[in-house]
């Protein structure tokens, strides 16, 4: 049974895990559309990670274009009084092919969460996130720091949204972002969710250091690293063995994880898992759980089972040798964001 934890230092509680929602909403629409999942096998895992004390939600209003929000709304309203269960969402990335339906402008920004709301069937989310920092998005232009933290202020001072996080950015432009909200007296960013896990750990240079002196939550997607850690890959790229490493989300996933130990380092959460009597999934999880400043990563799963595994890995404690030993082949990588987009 999983516990609560605090969300860095602000005043909210969530589970220890939170369960991303990227494949819940309407097979064949938005850019998971392969391997998405209906209402109702999404009800299922839903109960499960419920009765296993997991309360916190994370979704966007990109998943599915907008169907991963209906899904999610009707599901949680389905089983949980509003105030047992915190929900994130997100806003930045194009809902449309005009040019306003995309970014971190407070036109976007204040449209965006109206029309999640809407989507959810909620009068407030507990936590906004924006999906990247505002000059961090391809083909937008570079809104003013300041037109995107009033917006998301006023969002916070409405009641639409009780708190703010970030996503995957530099950590120097984070600094910048939370030091210009103090300066305005504007809410400032109570989380962190970004790139992090055993064959990309690149966030240890400067973000995780940061939020963990600043009280920030570290919250990481893809802490699976798509399935790599799990073994779905079988040691290639070419070799997926499930829904989703097997249809085109294995060109994503290659395009993220370009390290020349990806498949060894997964070979050790193997050996580790085979001492431990435990699965792979468990030790990644519970090698993350062991890094200060990692409150509750964020897990996806195709299946209930797959959430009742997870929740084992709470429980799990690795000794010292056998973390040293599953770091002991990773090499510096060139950060994703000094690529692109991570």
């Amino acid at each position: 049974m999983l516990k609560p934890v605090q969300l860095g230092n602000s005043g909210l509680m969530v589970s220890q895990l939170c369960l991303g929602t990227m494949n819940f909403g309407v097979p064949g629409q938005g850019h998971q559309g392969d391997w998405t999942l209906d209402i109702d096998q999404s009800r299922e895992i839903f109960r499960t990670a419920i009765d296993n004390g997991l309360f916190y939600f994370d979704c966007a209003d990109f998943y599915g274009i907008g169907a991963c929000e209906e899904v999610v709304g009707r599901v949680l309203r389905e089983l949980l009084p509003r105030e047992e269960y915190v929900l994130t969402t997100k806003v930045a990335m194009p809902m449309g092919s005009n040019a306003n339906t995309y970014g971190l402008s407070r036109k976007h920004i204040i449209e965006g969460v109206d029309r999640s709301l809407q989507r959810l069937g909620l009068d407030y989310v507990d936590q906004l996130i924006i999906h990247r920092h505002p000059h961090g998005l391809p083909f937008h232009v570079e809104v003013p720091l300041e037109e995107c933290l009033e917006a998301l202020n006023d969002l916070v001072r409405a009641g639409k949204v009780l708190y703010l996080g970030g996503s995957s950015m530099f950590a120097w432009q984070f600094a910048e972002l939370q030091m210009t909200a103090e300066r305005h007296g504007w809410a400032r960013f109570i989380s962190m969710q970004n790139h992090y896990n055993l064959v990309y750990r690149e966030e240890e240079r400067e973000m995780n250091p940061y939020c963990e002196k600043t009280g920030v939550g570290i919250t990481p997607w893809s802490p699976l690293a798509r399935g790599i850690l799990t073994g779905a890959y079988k040691g290639s790229f070419e070799e997926g063995s499930t829904v989703r490493s097997s249809g085109t989300d294995k060109d994503r996933t290659a395009s993220l994880y370009r390290g020349e130990n990806n498949f060894r380092i997964a070979e050790r959460v193997v050996e580790t898992a085979a001492k431990y009597g435990r699965t792979p999934a468990q030790i990644a999880i519970a090698w993350l759980l062991s890094k200060p400043g990692v409150c509750a990563p964020v897990v996806g799963v195709s299946k209930a089972a797959q959430i009742e595994d997870l929740v084992k890995a709470t429980e799990l404690e690795l000794e010292q040798a056998d973390i040293d030993y599953l770091e002991a082949l990773y090499q510096p990588l060139d950060n994703l964001l000094t690529l692109g987009m991570s």
